[in-house]
């Protein structure tokens, strides 16, 4: 079908590069080798990509050379393509080149379609699933490759190392968590890596995600939440808090001055215009999230964070056993990561055992349905606060007094501020420990220790607090 294909566009092109190698940068941004459909002019090209990695002439006599070890060298075909005219512009043709090639992919993806669909019989959601893959991957010209060869892995490793010697030997690789301890440790989220973060409740998992959302959102990056059990209105309170510094409880009445105010309406429009997307749902079982996040990422690709909030409340799709539904999830969320190169953040519970324990300080062995999860995942945070047990603690003994008639004076009190605790338990590519926060109670916001000073931002809240009108919000 002559409408799938333009042998004289791909010829014209191949001739533009060899009369003006310089072309070659401005064709590689938009198509590859296997765009091209005659088999010769795939390989000429090829041998044009090979000479580039290796800094080599993009001339005749080198591809020749290329091409004849590989026993592929087609002279008719070099021929024809030097005595074509060069263009004296070729971005529209190279795109008539690649929108031709997405065509024959799509013919060959239905019938692809017809395999998996009759002739494999496989279920329902099975197929949506591989067809979105597929068309995913095809709009995105990153579907599954061949065996990459050490040339072009080696080139493709030096070019990082030269990638993040630009970035001022910062340590940071991936997206930056916002918290310099975080990323002593990390070297920030690697793209498609996983990334757990687990907490028992009221540890203030949620408040510590979206703060990680803020921050990537402040450097210009594109954040996607799926939200659980929470209002995608209750989100943006938080984060508005954490941005502003006004607490959480204030502006859930709206009970502010006018330079608070100012201050919010200032931070709402700075919120409006960031790449920032939120499915409040509520049920979401993995094939949904694949979906919505493939159409998200080819709408913006500036999308480099997704957040599950959180990962127990997910299912498969499935009536199997928990064990099961819960691997298939942390797997599906993991391949995810790696199909559209990004980080993926899942929350997720802790077993109450570890509530027994002198020590309660997470473990590894105490997420839920570990073994799924901490073989997927590449890191494992734990969020982690001592005074939410000292507290509880103190109340348990107040209650026991009164029960008994006695009268209790605790030296516990209730601070503004406390020290956290953020548990690297794994992490695949660097090494455990644990990064030291500082938690903001009345603005749910972690914060490095030596960062905003509580004296300036916690002034009229720490006045409130100790008169008892307001009272810390739910994490």
């Amino acid at each position: 079908m002559s409408n799938l294909h333009n042998i004289n566009i791909e010829r014209s092109v191949l001739s533009s590069i060899l009369f003006n190698p310089a072309t070659f940068e401005d064709v590689a941004a938009v198509v590859s080798g296997k765009d091209f459909y005659l088999p010769s002019h795939r390989y000429i090209y090829e041998a044009m990509e090979a000479c580039e990695r290796e800094d080599l002439p993009i001339d005749e006599e080198f591809i020749k050379k290329k091409l004849g070890q590989q026993g592929r060298f087609d002279e008719d075909a070099m021929l024809e393509i030097l005595s074509t005219n060069p263009l004296p512009a070729t971005r529209a043709y190279v795109e008539e080149i690649r929108e031709k090639a997405i065509k024959r992919e799509l013919v060959q993806l239905t019938s692809d379609i017809k395999e998996i669909a009759v002739e494999k019989d496989l279920p329902s959601s099975d197929v949506v699933d591989l067809v979105q893959q597929k068309l995913y991957q095809i709009t995105q010209d990153n579907g599954s490759k061949e065996f990459r060869a050490s040339p072009e892995m080696t080139h493709s490793t030096i070019a990082h190392i030269h990638e993040m010697k630009k970035r001022g030997n910062s340590g940071v690789v991936g997206v930056d968590s916002g918290f310099a301890e975080i990323n002593r440790l990390t070297s920030g989220f690697g793209e498609g890596d996983l990334i757990v973060v687990a907490a028992r409740p009221a540890m203030g998992k949620t408040a510590f995600c979206l703060n990680l959302a803020q921050n990537a959102l402040d450097r210009g990056r594109g954040v996607a939440i799926f939200s659980l059990e929470m209002p995608a209105e209750q989100l943006m309170l938080r984060m508005l808090s954490a941005k502003t510094s006004i607490p959480l409880q204030k502006l859930k009445i709206g009970d502010m001055n006018d330079e608070q105010w100012s201050r919010l309406t200032s931070a709402a429009d700075e919120m409006a215009k960031k790449k920032f997307f939120v499915d409040d749902n509520g049920s979401v079982d993995i094939h949904k999230v694949r979906a919505k996040l493939r159409k998200l990422k080819t709408q913006h690709p500036e999308i480099s964070m997704a957040i599950i909030d959180y990962l127990q409340l997910m299912s498969s799709g499935g009536t199997r056993d928990r064990h099961i539904e819960v691997s298939d999830i942390s797997r599906g969320l993991k391949l995810l990561a790696r199909e559209l190169n990004i980080p993926i953040i899942a929350l997720s519970q802790l077993n109450r055992g570890l509530e027994s324990r002198g020590d309660k300080r997470p473990m590894l062995s105490d997420l839920r349905e570990s073994g799924a999860i901490e073989q997927d995942a590449d890191m494992i945070l734990f969020v982690y606060r001592d005074d939410v047990y000292r507290m509880r603690e103190e109340k348990e003994k107040e209650q026991k007094a009164r029960t008994e008639g006695k009268e209790y004076k605790s030296n516990f009190f209730e601070k503004p501020e406390e020290f956290a605790e953020v548990i690297v338990g794994k992490n695949r590519n660097g090494p455990v420990g644990v990064a030291n926060l500082i938690f903001q109670k009345a603005c749910t916001r972690f914060v490095d220790g030596g960062g905003i000073p509580i004296e300036v931002v916690y002034k009229e809240a720490k006045m409130e607090m100790k008169e008892g009108k307001i009272s810390m919000p739910p994490l």
